[in-house]
Order: C-alpha cells, then structure tokens, then sequence
C-alpha cells in the first residue's frame, strides 16, 4: 500500500461509548485516519473491559472495537466535565454517544443544545429503540434486539430458536452509524453544516430483516427455522460426507442444479425429475433431496465431496471453527493479519476490509484505561498542577 493521506486524516471524533455498537463504529473511523477520544468513567471505564480476559488478560470485545483510540477518564457528571467538554468539541467534528437513553440530553450534549454553538458539529446518537415512541426508555442489549426484531424466530433448529454467535445487533447499529457519519461528512463539505444521526439498533436490524419480512407479507408464513440450512433455498447448507465430516454447499438456480446431479451425484436423471424441477419442489421435498445427497455422499470422504463440487462449479464451504479460522490460507495468503500493541503486548489484529488500496489503515495500540488523559488535557491548556487537581477531585 502507498502512504497515501487516509481518508479521515485531521478529523476528531469524540465518542462516550461503551459495550460494542459506538465502539465498533468508531474503530472504524479511527482506522480511516480520525482522532477518536473514548470518553471513559474514572476507575471503571467500558463496561466492555470487563467481559472476559481472554486476550492476554484483556476482554476480547474490548480489544476488536477499541484500537488506534485515545482513553480519556472522565465523571461526566462532576462540575467540572462541562468545561472539558466545552474544549473538546470546540475542535470535534463528530460526536458519538450510546448512553442510556435521554442521558446525553441531560448532559447538555444534544444536537439541539450544540448545534448553535458547535454548527459543524456532527451528532450520532445511538440507542435501543429510538429517541421517540413507546419504547424509547426500554433498555436494549444486543440479544433483545435480536428477540425483538424477529430474528430469533428464523433462526435455530425446528425445535429452538437460537443466537447469532456474535453482535450482529450491535455490529448492524454500528454500521449504519459508520457509514452515515461518512455522508454526514460529504454533506457538511457542500453545506458548512453539522447534522444529527439517529440509529436505532431495532430499525438497523429490522432493514436486515426485509427479505424475511417480505417473504411474510400479508400474514403469509415466515421462513421456518431450519437450523444451518437456507430455509428457502435447497439445497443450500450442510450435508454429511462418508467420513463423518460436514460439506456446506449452496445451489441458487437450475443450471446448478442440472450440474449437481450430473456431476456431484452422478444421476442426471434428477434433473429432469418432476419432483425435484423447481426450488420451490426441492424446498417442500427437502428431506428427499437430503437423503438422496447424503446416499451419493456416503462413499465419499469430504475432501472427494468437495473436489467435485468444485469440478461441477457448485459453491462449498468447509465448516470451520475458530481455531481454523486463526489459521485460514486464504487470510494468510492476502496478508490480512498485522500486529498492533495493547497494555498485554503485541496482539494479531485483521486489516479492515474493502478500504482503497491506496490508504494504509491506521492499526494502532489498544488503549489503557485514561492512558491517554493527561495528554489530552493538556491539549485543552490544563497545567500539571490542574490536571493533579482534577485527579484529586476523582473528575478524572
């Protein structure tokens, strides 16, 4: 990569954050180039420092959304956090908060109380359920949402609903904001002006719901939870070779499937069968189809499935664990992993994807705990002696 400017190079963001959403959005501006000052409670900081330690002792959430940021302790709440504040967004371009809802507000860092004094000011607020309706003041964590936005009703096996393994809550949240603040950007080079961002975990996870959604319309039946299988596609999902392991394989029109049975099942004869002749057909027929893959597949080890999968142009996967992915060839191949430092050490951290190719990304340290507030004072013109005084104070 050429040392190219990045992209957010000279713009500051200031962010109270905890937990995954507002961090995950921030660590991405940070990696485009922004100044990002973490906004955290004294002693305390992120509730998300204290998930786990399974990072050399540091909490694994914690360590994915927080690199390349500036700590600052701060009681929000103490007399004296007004005038810091007043500092810091005096030179911020962006504000971030997920506080509980209407806290920000009552800290007087609404939009509304900014924008005449801040103009360029760029305000995300992230919450829950939204500023407004019946559910604003509803507490919302990542596996609510994902209850509340339907998700768990097509997700999991026939018997039981089930998670997704990670935020994916959070993570959608955190992507609308990312991505809004960028046009929020553009938008203030054409006008002069800052703008307010509002997301909504549920309304960011409920546009990730439309294809299901859609499918229901006027009271129609949902897409049934059908474990790790497409369930409206098939097939599409795992299936058992002959050696134990499983093949994940995707099929997503007739030409395929056509391909499939010749060349994967060794029968084209099905393709012509009446039976199987639509997606549609195969998705009511599934447990057929299984059993009719699974039988070709039974004299096969896994690797075998897989070859003529590729020779046949079928899209497979393997199933891998997490230790697989620490080591896939694909990442290693593409050079995806670098180092970044922490309090721990060095620690293996992924490139972000899709920047372009002639901006290196920002990787740096995951931060301490206030590492970073005494310097950060001092910026704003606090002498030694005040910055011991305000520690004394437990402002800091």
């Amino acid at each position: 990569m050429a040392n190219a400017k990045r992209p957010l190079d000279g713009i500051t963001v200031v962010s109270l954050e905890h937990a995954i959403a507002a961090p995950f959005c921030t660590r991405q501006l940070a990696d485009l180039g922004a100044r990002v000052i973490k906004v955290e409670r004294p002693g305390v900081g992120d509730f998300a420092r204290g998930y786990d330690d399974r990072v050399h002792g540091l909490a694994s959430h914690f360590v994915w959304t927080n690199r390349s940021k500036e700590s600052l302790t701060l009681d929000v709440k103490h007399p004296e956090a007004e005038k810091i504040f007043e500092g810091l967004l005096t030179e911020a371009d962006v504000l971030v908060q997920n506080l509980a809802p209407g806290a920000a507000a009552r800290l007087g860092l609404s939009f509304d109380e900014l924008h005449e004094k801040y103009p360029r000011l760029i305000v995300c607020d992230i919450s829950g359920y939204g500023d407004s309706g019946p559910y604003r003041d509803k507490k919302a964590y990542d596996l609510l949402i994902q209850s509340e936005s339907g998700f768990l009703s097509i997700t999991g096996s026939e018997d039981e609903p089930a998670k997704a393994g990670c935020s994916i809550a959070d993570i959608s949240a955190g992507m609308y904001a990312y991505s809004n603040i960028l046009a929020a950007l553009i938008q203030r080079a054409k006008t002069g002006k800052g703008s307010r961002i509002e997301v909504s975990m549920l309304e960011a996870m409920a546009e990730w719901m439309s294809y299901p959604l859609y499918y229901a319309i006027d009271g129609a039946e949902p897409p049934p939870r059908s474990g790790a299988a497409h369930a409206t596609i098939y097939p599409y999902g795992p299936f058992a070779a002959g050696d134990g392991k499983v093949v994940m394989l995707g099929l997503q029109n007739e030409r395929e499937w056509a391909s499939f049975c010749d060349k994967v099942l060794l029968q084209p004869e099905l393709a012509t069968d009446a039976r199987y002749a639509s997606n549609k057909k195969r998705t009511a027929a599934r447990d057929e189809v299984k059993a009719l893959i699974e039988q070709a597949f039974a004299g096969l080890d896994a690797a075998q499935v897989e070859a003529r999968l590729e020779s046949a142009g079928i899209a497979n996967a393997r199933v891998n664990d997490m230790h697989d992915l620490w080591q896939h060839e694909q990442l290693k191949a593409r050079r995806r992993w670098v180092q970044v430092d922490s309090p721990a050490g060095k620690l293996p951290a992924l490139l972000p994807p899709g920047l372009p190719d002639d901006v290196e990304p920002r990787m740096d340290a995951v931060p301490a705990l206030g590492q970073h507030t005494a310097a950060i004072l001092a910026g704003l013109g606090y002498a030694p002696a005040d910055i011991e005084r305000l520690r004394a104070a437990r402002a800091v």
